[in-house]
């Protein structure tokens, strides 16, 4: 096969965009637009997930130089208000410093070094006092008090103030940059503010928050939600063999996975071992209650209609009724469609209503082996409404499971499937003789990307 011809192949049945094109109500142009590009189909070298010294690398010169969202607008209401983000070593504090700005600070004393706050997440300082010492600083980060001050005739307030981060806000979401030269957050947003124009995040509110520590690491651990490939063998489910993937350019990719449209003709590209259960093919009403986004019992579904319709339909009713907003116009791929939008390096933000998510992955501490994965459910505010209090994470060490955290319902069993093959994969990249992982061209193309940016980052003067 030539060059020219990679990347083409699909899987058999319908694509996304004839699903999509008989959906009853329409989807907003950005989920109908295609944008793939063939990027290569060489080995990724194992080594980019286990080594100490490509790790350090990253901690180096690729941490510091990204924008990432280190929390919400909500977590910062009051003045005063604070929130710690910690990635690898580093620590940001994201304070709302006065009625109408919200600053960003790195975490460490000015003096000797120390950390300032002891923990990380949300929490209240009329000041920042070091714990060691007791230097203080202002809100807007300028010095405040140096005690013994008559000791420190050489010390200039001007460059003894809290070291400033880059902070930027999009969709609610505070981001932070530690490069003072970054170029703006919306360079790195690129496409993604105007595809979430139709589904504004900043009119949504946390309403459940789980952070839980993987063993893997981190780029591993985000790679196993960037691909519908496994659904198959991981999630025994038949959605996602004919899902869309897109890339926008370096920092922004996508995947559209229908839900309610499996193909049984993409199947047959799975083998024979590929959801047995699925012979013969599932009916229209035997897809609707295995589609899993609630209980469609007593759905029947008519001569003519689909599974997608019927469920988009009684979920628009129901869900809107739940929060308390008119879902009317809301497309039927955004009711039920599981549709994810990467943004580089680590976060991940779904504009769908009934698979509302959001994802952050990052190195824990200066573990090459393990991560925190942060796992958010953004639920559309009623008009008018304001923002409460976000809740507290729900934090789970390694070894639990996700089923422990009531509020997630059925999902909690499909998170465990999805981090469940980790530890193992982890475990598989020091055992390989094999220097590197293959990718597939089409279905796997947005974990090549995100590798090719990573070092376009890392190599960047």
């Amino acid at each position: 096969m030539s060059n020219s011809e990679h990347g083409r192949a699909r899987a058999k049945g319908r694509t996304t965009a004839e699903v999509l094109g008989a959906d009853r109500v329409e989807s907003p142009p950005p989920l109908l637009e295609e944008r793939y590009e063939f990027l290569g189909d060489e080995d990724i070298s194992i080594d980019r997930y286990i080594s100490r010294d490509f790790f350090e690398r990253e901690i180096k010169t690729l941490w510091p130089r990204v924008w990432q969202w280190a929390c919400r607008e909500e977590h910062l209401q009051a003045v005063g208000d604070t929130y710690v983000y910690d990635v690898g070593p580093y620590s940001v504090i994201v304070v709302r410093s006065g009625e109408d700005s919200i600053e960003a600070f790195l975490n460490t004393c000015t003096h000797r070094g120390t950390r300032i706050l002891a923990t990380e997440g949300s929490g209240f300082s009329p000041a920042f006092t070091c714990p060691f010492h007791g230097w203080c600083w202002n809100l807007d980060g300028s010095i405040k008090n140096i005690p013994a001050r008559w000791d420190f005739p050489h010390v200039d307030d001007d460059k003894h103030g809290l070291q400033r981060v880059q902070c930027e806000i999009w969709g609610g979401f505070v981001f932070i940059n530690m490069d003072p030269d970054a170029a703006p957050l919306a360079d790195q947003l690129d496409v993604l503010p105007e595809h979430f124009s139709h589904s504004p995040l900043e009119r949504r509110r946390i309403a459940v928050h789980v952070e839980k520590r993987l063993p893997a690491n981190w780029k591993a651990a985000q790679e196993a939600f960037m691909e519908a490939y496994h659904n198959i063998e991981t999630h025994f489910s038949p959605n996602g063999a004919n899902a869309q993937y897109d890339i926008f350019g370096r920092f922004v990719t996508r995947f559209i996975h229908n839900i309610g449209s499996y193909s049984p003709d993409a199947l047959e590209d799975y083998g024979p071992s590929a959801a047995p259960w699925l012979d013969p093919p599932l009916t229209e009403d035997q897809q609707l209650r295995t589609m899993g986004l609630g209980k469609f019992d007593d759905e029947n579904i008519p001569d003519g209609e689909t599974a997608r319709r019927i469920a988009a339909e009684a979920l628009r009713k129901s869900v809107g009724a739940r929060l308390g907003i008119d879902l009317s116009d809301c497309s039927d791929s955004l009711m039920v469609d599981s549709i994810e939008y990467h943004l580089f390096p680590n976060m991940f933000f779904f504009p769908g209503i009934s698979i509302p998510m959001v994802y952050r992955f990052r190195p824990a501490g200066d573990d090459v082996d393990s991560s925190l994965f942060d796992l958010l459910i953004l639920e559309p505010l009623p008009e008018g409404a304001t923002h409460p209090e976000p809740p507290e994470p729900v934090r789970l060490d390694v070894e639990q499971s996700y089923t422990e955290v009531e509020a997630l319902g059925w999902l909690g069993n499909v998170y465990d499937q999805d981090t469940g093959n980790l530890r193992a994969q982890q475990q598989g990249f020091k055992a390989s003789r094999k220097p590197g992982i293959t990718l597939g061209n089409y279905q796997e193309v947005r974990i090549r990307r995100l590798h090719m940016t990573i070092d376009e980052v890392m190599n960047e003067d």
